[in-house]
């Protein structure tokens, strides 16, 4: 029997039609274009309206799979959704959008790994293709980050946006799809990136509230440090583990979190700029969803047989990086 391997063999996405851009922001909060851009490469970020959750975005991407490959939801196996930001606490997210989608015959559920859900949701989604019990898996990466951001804080607000992508996994028997994997975390540090209130440690109340403890907090200058150092060596790492030169390296699709990470991460691996995919600038940083956004917006340069290397850092910290054998041409 021939070894099975998961190929992505369609993208979706959705995205808000509300644009905030850093000129917007100017009159919000203290900053300017010129510093945002300078230090980020974002330009505008996509927010979602209140009163509409993740799971709208997840349908919106994964529908848009379902009718361009005119599949029948009842064949989808398994809905992972990754997010930090589900619909409410105790219940998946990913539940609901199997229901909403038609994919009465699949289970469903969450992962939390912040901005490197996506790529652990590939590793998740692609044990259950290997494993031969599944045909279908619908991955999908959607965050709502506008509804955790305080807009009186330049720090973070200038950073994040709102969107989905989604990515439907299937066997393939001529080693095109996920190849290898390095993924690791350090819970050391988790306090450098986090929302402080609203867990068990630390129950919602008046006081958490009035003292803004249910936004995300970010220690800017050390998460910078240990996104570029352990996202551009996990990207490295995989490269040697599979004996792949710059050459080797078809296109890198890191996630869109600070342009001079993926700058950065990209000198680690020697390839040329027209190699390092891009959308920060319109999207800013829509943390699980960054990586099938470009998946998206790309979708057309892929050529069956590329050699595409993901990469990631989120809060947690959870970093690290996959190889990829592109499985069709659009």
């Amino acid at each position: 029997m021939k070894k099975l391997y998961a190929s992505i063999t369609s993208v979706g996405c959705f995205l808000p039609k509300t644009i905030l851009s850093n000129s917007d922001l100017e009159k919000i909060v203290d900053t300017s274009d010129d510093w945002i851009t300078t230090r980020t490469g974002i330009k505008e970020r996509r927010i979602l309206d209140k009163g509409i959750g993740t799971s709208y975005m997840a349908i919106k991407a994964a529908n848009a799979i379902i009718e361009k490959k005119q599949i029948n939801p009842l064949e989808i196996d398994l809905v992972i959704v990754a997010t930090i930001t589900p619909d409410m606490h105790a219940t998946a997210t990913a539940a609901f959008v199997a229901s909403e989608i038609g994919a009465s015959n699949a289970f469903g559920y969450d992962i939390n790994a912040a901005c490197s859900g996506f790529l652990y949701g590939m590793s998740t989604a692609s044990a259950f293709i290997e494993s031969g019990r599944y045909n279908k898996v619908l991955l999908i990466g959607a965050d709502k980050m506008s509804s955790i951001v305080d807009y009186q804080d330049r720090n973070t607000c200038i950073i994040f946006g709102d969107g989905a992508g989604a990515v439907l996994l299937e066997p393939n028997t001529n080693g095109l799809g996920v190849q290898d994997e390095y993924l690791r975390s350090d819970g050391s540090n988790r306090d450098l990136l986090r929302i402080e209130a609203g867990g068990s440690i630390n129950p919602t109340s008046k006081e958490t509230v009035m003292s803004k403890k249910h936004f995300i907090y970010q220690d800017g200058k050390n998460v910078f440090k240990h996104a570029v150092s352990n996202m551009s060596n996990a990207a490295d790492q995989i490269m040697m583990r599979n004996g792949l030169t710059k050459s080797d390296v078809s296109f890198l699709v890191a996630h869109q979190a600070n342009k001079r990470i993926i700058d950065a991460t990209s000198n680690r691996m020697g390839i040329e700029d027209d190699k390092v995919l891009m959308n920060i600038s319109r999207y800013g940083n829509t943390t699980a969803a960054t990586i099938p956004l470009l998946l998206h917006d790309y979708e057309s340069k892929f050529k069956k047989g590329d050699n595409i290397i993901f990469a990631s850092f989120g809060a947690g910290f959870t970093w690290g990086a996959m190889f990829l054998k592109w499985a069709y041409n659009q």
